[in-house]
């Protein structure tokens, strides 16, 4: 091991490497949320469900599976999911198997809002990121990616 890795404490470029990335990670999440909220009116958040919601099979989920699926904490979620049925995106049903359970599945009116909202979103995605990075950066954001999820212990 490298003198450098028992360092206790990052160095001085190490954390300037940090928060690089920390703050324009934080400035890229804010400007995608900003441009999906006013081409489509739709949150990140709720981007975000729809998008899980859509990508399961079977299409109803409970929320704590969704929850854990996209990172949230349950009560983050519940509190979303509570507006979103409100404005007719999702529906929470009672759950088949158990009594007391609950699922969340996606209505047609949200998965046509998710549909509407994919084309501006991934097109602001390639204009923010991709666009900014050659295929070799890509790569190598990648590598990076892949390596930082194996640490923490997340799927690839």
């Amino acid at each position: 091991m490298t003198s450098d890795r028992r360092r206790v404490l990052p160095t001085r470029e190490q954390l300037r490497v940090w928060r690089n990335y920390i703050e324009t990670a934080e400035v890229l999440r804010t400007r995608l949320g900003s441009r999906l909220q006013a081409d489509t009116s739709l949150s990140s958040g709720d981007y975000q469900v729809l998008l899980a919601l859509s990508e399961s099979e079977p299409k109803s989920v409970r929320p704590s599976e969704l929850a854990t699926q996209i990172g949230w904490e349950r009560s983050r979620l519940s509190h979303h999911l509570g507006r979103m049925a409100k404005r007719g995106l999702i529906e929470r049903n009672s759950c088949a198997n158990d009594v007391h359970g609950v699922e969340v599945s996606i209505t047609e009116t949200g998965e046509k809002a998710f549909r509407s909202a994919s084309v501006p979103h991934l097109r602001a995605v390639r204009e923010l990121f991709l666009d900014a990075l050659s295929p070799e950066q890509l790569a190598h954001v990648d590598d990076l990616t892949v390596t930082l999820r194996r640490h923490l212990g997340l799927t690839p």
